[in-house]
C-alpha cells in the first residue's frame, strides 16, 4: 500500500472518479461561498448569538473579539487552505488529519466530525420549531408544539439532500443574501439614527475585554464562524478544487468577521455602549427585533422574523450536506458500512448519508419532543436544551477538529521535506493550533455557562463528554483496523484517491 501512496499523483485524479466519487463540475465559485456561508446563519447569529453574549458575559468588546477571532481563523486557513491543494476528499477534516496524524487519528476525528455536525444541526431544529411555533401563534392565533414544525423541516431537509448540490446551493443562496441585506440595512439604521452616545467606537477599545469572562465569550463568538470550515468538503463536486477551494475559504472568514464586527458595533450604537448588556438581559433575542421595530417600522420587523427563521432552515440544509457527506466518505473508507460509501442516481448525492442524518434528526427530536412537559410555548425543551446543548457539543467537536487539522498540516508538510518551503504556513498554523486548543479548554471549563447549567450540574462534564466519548471510540476503530485490516487502515483520508488506485490495481 506504500507503492500505492506514492504512485498517488500518476495521472489518478483525486477527486473526479466514478462509482465511489460525487459528482464534479457541480459548483463554481459562486455556489461554494453560498452553501458554506448558509452554515452561519447570519441573521440567528445577530438576533440571538450576539445579544446572549452581551448578557451573559457582560462584554461590551463583542466586534473586537469577532476581529480578534477573523485573525485566529486566517491563520488557521492558511495552512488549511494549503492543505486542500492536496487533499480533495469530502472527509475533509479527518482526511487532513490522517494525512498528517495517521489513520488511526483519522478515524477518531472522522466520528468526532460526524458527532459534532450532527449535533450542531439537531440542535438547530429546536429553535426553528419554538420560533415556528412562536410565528403561528401570532399571526395565525394558532397554538402548535414547536416539536411539529421541526418534523416537517426533518423531513423537507432530508428531502433536499437527495437533489443536486447545485439545487441546494441556488435555495441557500437567495435566503442568504435577503438575510445579509436585512442586517445591513439595520446597520445602516443604527448609524443613522443612534442612542444618545453617538458613534462611539467604545466597542473596540481593548480595555472592554478585560476580565474572566473574555475566554468564555470567544467560545460564544467562534459558534458564529462555523461553517467556512466546510468549503473543503465539496472539494469533489467543483471543478478545480485547488483553486476554488482556498478562494472560498478566504473569502468567508474575512467576510464573516467583518460582517459581524459591524452588525455587533451597531447594536452597540442602537443601545449606546453603556446601555448593551443591561438591554440584551432584558430583551434577550428580542433585542434586534425592538430595535429594527423603532427604527425601521413593524412591517420592516414581521419581515425579520420570517427571515430569521428561513436563516434557520438555510442552516440546517447546509449542516445536512455536510454530515451526509462525511457519512459519504466515512463508507468509501471502511469506518461504516460500504452502503454510505455511493452515489444516488442522477443526482450524484449521498443518499444514504442523507438518509442517516434524517433518521438521527427525527430521533433526537421525537425524544426531546417526549420529555418536553412544559406547555406550548415554553422554550426550555426546544431552545435552551435541545439547541443550546445540541450547539455547544458540536462547537466543542469543530474546534477541537481545527486545532488537530493545524498540527496535521505541520506535521503533513514536514514528513514531505518542505517544511523550509512552506515555513510561513507552518507557523501560521502552529500558531492557530495553539489559540484554538486554548479556545476549546476554555469552552471545556465553562461548559456549565455555556448551556445555562450551575457549576455543580453533571451536564458540565456530560456533555462535553461526548465529544470525549467520540475520540476514544473512533480512536478504538482506528487501532482496530491498524491490527485486523492494515489495507483499510492504510486507505484513512485517501478517499477517492484509494478507490483509483485499487481500481487500477486489479486491472
Amino acid at each position: 500500500m506504500t507503492t500505492s501512496r506514492a504512485s498517488a499523483g500518476d495521472g489518478i485524479s483525486t477527486y473526479k472518479g466514478q462509482e465511489r466519487a460525487l459528482r464534479a463540475d457541480r459548483l463554481g465559485t459562486g455556489g461554494l461561498l453560498l452553501s458554506v456561508l448558509a452554515a452561519t446563519a447570519p441573521l440567528m447569529v445577530v438576533a440571538g448569538v450576539m445579544p446572549t453574549t452581551f448578557a451573559v458575559m457582560g462584554i461590551v468588546g463583542q466586534p473586537l473579539l469577532f476581529v480578534a477571532l477573523g485573525v485566529i481563523l486566517i491563520l488557521f486557513s492558511v495552512g488549511y487552505a494549503e492543505m486542500s491543494r492536496h487533499v480533495h476528499n469530502a472527509g475533509a477534516f479527518y482526511a487532513y488529519i490522517s494525512r498528517g496524524l495517521g489513520g488511526t487519528a483519522g478515524a477518531s476525528a472522522a466520528l468526532v466530525a460526524l458527532v459534532a455536525y450532527n449535533a450542531l444541526q439537531v440542535g438547530i431544529y429546536g429553535i426553528f420549531g419554538f420560533e415556528v411555533s412562536g410565528l403561528f401563534a401570532t399571526y395565525a392565533d394558532l397554538d402548535i408544539a414547536w416539536w411539529i414544525p421541526a418534523l416537517a423541516a426533518v423531513a423537507a431537509v432530508g428531502a433536499l439532500g437527495w437533489l443536486k448540490i447545485d439545487v441546494n446551493a441556488k435555495v441557500l443562496g437567495v435566503l442568504l443574501v435577503i438575510e445579509v441585506a436585512l442586517v445591513v440595512i439595520f446597520d445602516i439604521a443604527a448609524v443613522a439614527d443612534p442612542a444618545k452616545e453617538g458613534l462611539s467606537l467604545h466597542a473596540f477599545n481593548p480595555d472592554t475585554l478585560t476580565g474572566a469572562g473574555v475566554g468564555t465569550a470567544l467560545c460564544f463568538c467562534i459558534a458564529a464562524f462555523l461553517g467556512f470550515e466546510q468549503a473543503p468538503v465539496y472539494a469533489e463536486e467543483t471543478s478545480r478544487p485547488h483553486v476554488l477551494v482556498p478562494r472560498v475559504m478566504f473569502l468567508a472568514v474575512g467576510g464573516v468577521a467583518v460582517f459581524f464586527a459591524l452588525s455587533s458595533w451597531a447594536l452597540t450604537v442602537a443601545t449606546g455602549p453603556s446601555q448593551i448588556v443591561g438591554e440584551s438581559q432584558k430583551q434577550s433575542a428580542g433585542l434586534l427585533f425592538g430595535l429594527t421595530e423603532s427604527r425601521l417600522g413593524g412591517t420592516f420587523t414581521d419581515v425579520l422574523h420570517v427571515l430569521f427563521v428561513t436563516g434557520m432552515f438555510a442552516a440546517m440544509v447546509s449542516f445536512h450536506n455536510v454530515v451526509a457527506r462525511y457519512a459519504f466518505a466515512m463508507g468509501r473508507e471502511g469506518l461504516l458500512p460500504r452502503a454510505f460509501g455511493r452515489t444516488t442516481g442522477s443526482s450524484g448525492a449521498p443518499g444514504t448519508g442523507s438518509l442517516l442524518q434524517t433518521a438521527v434528526s427525527a430521533v433526537i427530536v421525537i425524544a426531546f419532543a417526549v420529555a418536553d412537559d412544559k406547555p406550548t410555548g415554553d422554550p426550555t425543551e426546544p431552545v435552551l436544551h435541545l439547541f443550546t446543548w445540541g450547539g455547544n457539543i458540536g462547537a466543542l467537536g469543530v474546534i477541537v477538529l481545527m486545532a488537530a487539522a493545524s498540527f496535521s498540516v505541520v506535521v503533513f508538510f514536514a514528513r514531505r521535506g518542505a517544511a523550509g518551503a512552506q515555513a510561513w504556513r507552518l507557523v501560521t498554523s502552529a500558531i492557530a493550533g495553539i489559540a484554538l486548543l486554548v479556545i476549546a479548554g476554555y469552552t471545556v471549563k465553562d461548559f456549565d455557562v455555556l448551556v445555562g447549567a450551575g457549576p455543580d450540574s453533571s451536564l458540565s462534564w456530560v456533555l462535553p463528554g461526548i465529544i470525549g466519548a467520540a475520540v476514544v471510540v473512533g480512536l478504538v476503530q482506528g487501532l482496530y483496523l491498524r491490527s485486523r485490516s492494515p489495507e483499510a487502515h492504510a486507505r484513512i483520508g485517501l478517499g477517492n484517491e484509494a478507490f483509483q488506485l485499487d481500481k487500477a490495481a486489479s486491472s
